[in-house]
């Protein structure tokens, strides 16, 4: 029995973590821009959404490196428990499906 590589798997479970992630710390570092300006805010409902569909670690790094929302506990602990979940799927998610045995 051969394992195989599987390349497609592998990049489309990577692509969206990237792209949920991303889109996750840019709302946030607009939300931020909004809040120094006084403009229409970003609903934080969104962005718990995002965390949920996998964008905890890019929330947790607008917190860090933005420093956004990072005296809010409920979005530390959303986006930490969502990171950590999320995480241990995408593991999962390589293991049974970017790897495949003949």
């Amino acid at each position: 029995m051969e394992m195989y590589f599987n390349t497609t798997a592998l990049a489309i479970i990577l692509g969206y973590y990237i792209v949920i992630n991303l889109v996750l710390y840019i709302t946030m570092v607009i939300d931020k821009k909004r809040a120094i300006k006084d403009g229409w805010r970003i609903p934080e409902k969104n962005m718990f959404i995002m965390a949920v569909l996998g964008g905890g670690l890019g929330g947790l790094c607008a917190m860090v490196f933005k420093r956004h929302k990072n005296r809010h506990l409920d979005f530390i602990m959303v986006f930490t428990m969502t990171s950590i979940l999320h995480m241990v799927a995408a593991l999962l998610l390589i293991g049974k499906f970017a790897f495949i045995m003949h």
